[in-house]
């Protein structure tokens, strides 16, 4: 009989937080270059998304998708971020990074 092992939602989010950290867009480079990185617009909680990508949750990410809050990094914003220096909020949701930048305004 095989079992089927459930994490906790509390565990995994706690687990998420835990593993959310502030890195250098530099750093990135290379997952980027992948197609791996995934950017978070600043109106979502990272971890929430982080979540959503964690379950699968294709209803949600879907829903942020369509709404251009959840996207791959695009050249420009890339460059952007290169010219900038920039540090990013970061979580590893394999085979995904998922980015946010904080200090990123909403558009008026």
């Amino acid at each position: 009989m095989h079992e089927n092992f459930e994490v906790e939602p509390d565990v995994l989010k706690a687990k998420i937080i835990s593993e959310t950290a502030r890195i250098q867009w530099l750093e990135l480079q290379k997952f980027y270059a992948a197609g791996s990185v995934v950017q978070v617009s600043a109106q979502l909680d990272l971890v929430d998304v982080a979540f959503a990508f964690s379950q699968d949750d294709k209803a949600a990410v879907q829903h942020w998708l369509q709404a251009g809050l959840v996207d791959r990094v695009n050249d420009t914003q890339a460059q952007l971020w290169v010219e900038q220096q920039a540090e990013l909020w970061a979580v590893v949701i394999s085979p995904w990074i998922l980015v946010q930048d904080k200090t990123a305004q909403a558009p008026h």
